[in-house]
């Protein structure tokens, strides 16, 4: 068995200028110890005091003409990007964010499949950073505006000037007016930060929020809805004792990047153990991981089940019932939980032992006429005989001799290499993601929905010397909680992971990375370019 340390001792072989391996770090090594030792233990707080707030609809302005037809009057939405303050716990003093509409999450978008809006992301932050930018960073060098701030719509389907490129930033005092046709099935997207250099400090400050898609279809299903669905936006924080946003960083002060950041404080919707009073009867939450780099392994306390209706990109086939459920950062997942038999009682949903929320139920009998249906839509599995072309792509770490940080490469390309992904607009391809590392790399790809074909152990040693992939046991299939359309995956631990991708939507240049934003944030980001072809455009079905 070659060992996480042998295999990246000799992937200098590749070539790469100036590089070598990264020699592997504990995980207690990974973030400055002395961050860690001024935290605050959320666990000497009293749990469940604070009652789970709900972030607020963002409302329309009125209409405004849309930037190619001035004669189309579209929704106008303003979201503001400013700093503000909140408390996330009873026996807290308020903590400074910066927030989108004045709360973290921000104001959630909901909107029906097919209505057109622009947003107008309006930057009115300080100046001055207040987490630690590390200027070794490509896209974060001295020469750059500390503050800066773009918004991507996570999972959308838009045309390239309204993605969010990460170099399409605004400096305070700019805004930026953004185009979404929202032309897509029902659906639970977000938007966050996704600024070159500095995403992973932008998102912990607090730049994100809910956005929902929906449809005819959807409200067909008659599922819980209006009082009876909720959001919960997931994401672990280090406070000070003092309640302010501690970032930890390394022990050298020129380079203060670290490869991944764990909170002790997990809050949901931004309160750190709140509640929810909840009725003996069907409710609908549409769950979101904003964390930075936690993974979150969900379950009730009495082992109740989740019904799993949904994924990224809309709903399953059918729903899936299970006691756990695994989000990766920047992974949805759209739940039905039955409080009916549990009348009176008081569940906790945990991450493993880490208690989340507190689910109060009542006693009183109540009335439910939503559905849980047996069946929520139909689509297929696309073949692989449908894709024109197959492309293996690389995902490791490595040591930059010239210069710190480590670097978390995508097929060993730095950011601002030749394109080298260029799909044609209407095609399908398949997308091979090979990971000799110990981590699990949630990959999302900008503008498309894909789904997973399969996951295979390999022989990491064998593909490096000779670029030949080895498998040592067979396919395993996607699990049934992301069985339907997707638009970011587990890229798991020393096994090749298999995507098919249809490239509908639009031409045009867009982005690739891993969802741990510090390690996007350090060059695990590469960008594609969707070439345009004579074929029309497809729609979603």
């Amino acid at each position: 068995m070659i060992t996480r340390r042998d295999f990246i001792r000799n992937v200098g072989m590749l070539g790469l200028t100036g590089m070598q391996p990264l020699t592997w770090l504990p995980d207690h090594l990974h973030s400055a110890s002395a961050t860690q030792a001024s935290a605050l233990d959320p666990n000497t707080l009293a749990k469940f005091v604070d009652a789970l707030p709900l972030p607020v609809r963002a409302q329309s302005q009125g209409l405004r003409s849309r930037p190619a037809d001035s004669k189309i009057q579209l929704p106008y939405f303003r979201m503001i990007m400013q700093q503000t303050q909140g408390k996330v716990h009873r026996d807290l003093k308020p903590t400074t964010w910066w927030a989108c509409g004045g709360a973290v999450p921000g104001p959630t978008i909901d909107v029906e499949r097919g209505t057109e809006i622009l947003v107008d992301w309006v930057n009115q932050l300080p100046a001055k950073h207040f987490l630690p930018i590390d200027h070794k960073i490509h896209g974060a060098e001295p020469t750059m505006p500390e503050v800066r701030s773009v918004m991507h719509l996570h999972g959308a389907r838009t045309r390239p000037e309204s993605d969010g490129y990460p170099e399409d930033w605004i400096r305070p005092g700019e805004t930026a007016l953004y185009h979404y046709p929202n032309d897509q099935d029902a659906c639970t997207l977000w938007y966050h930060d996704h600024t070159l250099g500095i995403n992973r400090l932008n998102v912990y400050a607090g730049l994100f929020g809910m956005f929902l898609v929906r449809d005819a279809q959807e409200k067909a299903l008659n599922l819980p809805s209006g009082a009876y669905e909720i959001p919960l936006t997931i994401f672990d924080r280090m406070l000070s004792p003092q309640g302010e946003l501690l970032y930890p960083t390394s022990p050298n002060p020129e380079s203060p990047w670290v490869p991944e950041v764990f909170g002790n404080a997990i809050l949901i919707n931004g309160k750190l153990f709140p509640y929810l009073d909840v009725q003996p009867r069907k409710y609908r939450f549409r769950v979101l991981n904003a964390s930075n780099s936690r993974f979150y392994n969900l379950s009730l306390s009495n082992q109740a089940p989740f019904h799993q209706i949904g994924t990224e990109q809309g709903f399953l086939n059918a729903p899936y019932t299970t006691p756990t459920l695994v989000l990766a950062p920047g992974e949805r997942a759209d739940l039905v939980i039955d409080f009916k038999d549990h009348a009176g009682e008081r569940l906790v949903l945990l991450s493993g032992a880490i208690e989340l929320l507190q689910f109060r139920v009542s006693s009183a009998k109540v009335e439910d006429e939503s559905s849980l249906p047996s069946q929520l839509r139909s689509f297929s599995r696309i073949p692989e005989s449908q894709a024109t072309k197959t492309r293996i792509l690389t995902i490791d770490e490595y040591q930059n001799q010239v210069s710190e940080p480590v670097l978390m490469l995508l097929n060993g390309t730095h950011w601002n290499m030749p394109i080298t992904e260029k799909p044609a607009l209407n095609s399908t391809e398949i997308w091979t993601f090979v990971n000799p590392t110990d981590d699990s790399h949630p990959i999302h790809l900008h503008l498309v929905r894909f789904q997973i074909l399969d996951r295979w152990r390999y022989e990491p040693w064998q593909y490096q010397s000779s670029g030949r992939l080895v498998f040592t046991g067979p396919p395993v299939p996607p699990d049934p909680s992301e069985d339907g359309w997707k638009d970011t995956v587990r890229v798991e631990p020393r096994m090749v992971t298999r995507i098919v991708v249809p490239f509908q939507g639009y031409p045009g240049r867009y982005v690739w990375h891993c969802h741990i934003l510090e390690h996007e944030d350090n060059e695990m980001m590469r960008p594609f370019e969707v070439v345009a072809t004579d074929s029309p455009v497809q729609n979603q079905t």
